[in-house]
């Protein structure tokens, strides 16, 4: 990703900050007052005008319950839990081998308009053609519209109504709740039993991890991010998830942020500053994965590397119960069986 504004991050730390694993910490002025605040539930979805005030604090209308919807394609593989289908998509959604990103959880990608797959692509032209009734997607930044390029921004919110929900600045359970919101007042029924029972698995989910973090509370976790040259150590408590691990007792490795306040640049020689027994990495196509990793002697070499306690890390969750209960498993399953070795 270019410099989303000329005072940003760079691409690179924007990726490794977990997209951004720190720019929650830009957000800490802004708060989510209006987490609470739907537009509407599932009765707006019948009949006559619907509404819906977002994270910005903007209320979207439309004369009737939006169908042609576009979406970062995070959420709308959100939206797609919820059983709100939506006919064009933006961001990751294809590797380079064709099948669907991690990011796109499970979109059928071939039934989707995909107008950009990287930073900095939209197709307007196909956008338009799309005839859009309304364009939701994430914000890690005040008023930024994530994966919406700076330069036709003005252009795109022309054609049709937008919402943006908070990716940052908030816990796993304030954005799922926040994209149930937007789900249902798309029609979705939040009630039915697929919806319920992946949110009886989140919970039991969380209260799983809770127990796990308590019965092993030496255990230390880092969240890396890595790329050719550099290794990040981003700061929990400046993403959604990280920050709610925290609330459940998870214990962190703490770095010493950069100026931004997001996350630690280390050299591979440099790797082994902090001790972890438990090290969580970027999943994302856009990091380096432990597989290219092998050539690094620094990295073989890390304990945790060695005792084979290394795990994925979803950075950009897609924020439903269907797709948030596992990620909380696989982590207190990890912290289950970890052994200390810092």
């Amino acid at each position: 990703m270019p410099n989303v504004r000329p005072t940003s991050l760079s691409r690179r730390g924007l990726l490794a900050a977990g997209g951004a694993v720190g720019l929650g910490a830009v957000l800490a002025a802004c708060g989510d007052s209006d987490s609470k605040e739907s537009g509407s539930g599932s009765e707006s979805a019948k009949s006559g005008p619907w509404t819906f005030k977002d994270d910005r604090g903007l209320t979207a209308k439309a004369d009737a319950t939006p169908k042609n919807i576009v979406a970062f394609v995070g959420v709308a593989a959100a939206l797609h839990d919820y059983g709100i289908e939506v006919k064009g998509v933006f961001g990751p959604t294809k590797t380079a081998d064709g099948k669907a990103d991690v990011q796109a959880g499970d979109l059928d990608i071939s039934k989707v308009e995909v107008l950009g797959n990287v930073w900095g692509e939209f197709n307007v032209e196909k956008y338009t053609g799309l005839a859009p009734e309304l364009l939701v997607t994430a914000m890690w930044e005040k008023d930024a519209l994530w994966y919406v390029p700076d330069e036709s921004k003005d252009t795109i919110l022309k054609l049709a109504p937008s919402v943006a929900l908070w990716a940052a600045r908030t816990t796993v359970p304030k954005a799922i709740q926040r994209h149930e919101d937007l789900a249902a007042s798309l029609g979705a029924d939040v009630k039915a039993t697929k919806v319920t029972d992946a949110k009886a698995r989140f919970e039991k989910a969380a209260a799983r991890l809770r127990a796990a973090a308590k019965s092993q509370p030496n255990i230390k976790v880092m969240v890396g991010s890595a790329s050719q040259d550099l290794f990040y150590v981003s700061l929990a408590k400046t993403s959604a998830d990280t920050l709610y691990f925290q609330e459940l007792g998870v214990q962190f490795v703490e770095p010493k942020v950069n100026a931004a306040g997001f996350f630690e640049e280390l050299s591979w020689e440099n790797v082994d500053k902090y001790e972890a027994d438990i090290i969580m990495m970027d999943n994302r196509s856009s990091a380096l994965q432990p597989g290219a990793l092998t050539s690094k002697p620094t990295w073989a070499q890390l304990p945790a590397v060695k005792a084979g306690q290394v795990v994925p890390r979803t950075t950009e969750p897609i924020y439903s119960y269907d797709k948030c209960a596992p990620i909380l498993e696989d982590l207190a399953k990890a912290i289950e069986s970890a052994k200390k070795v810092s």
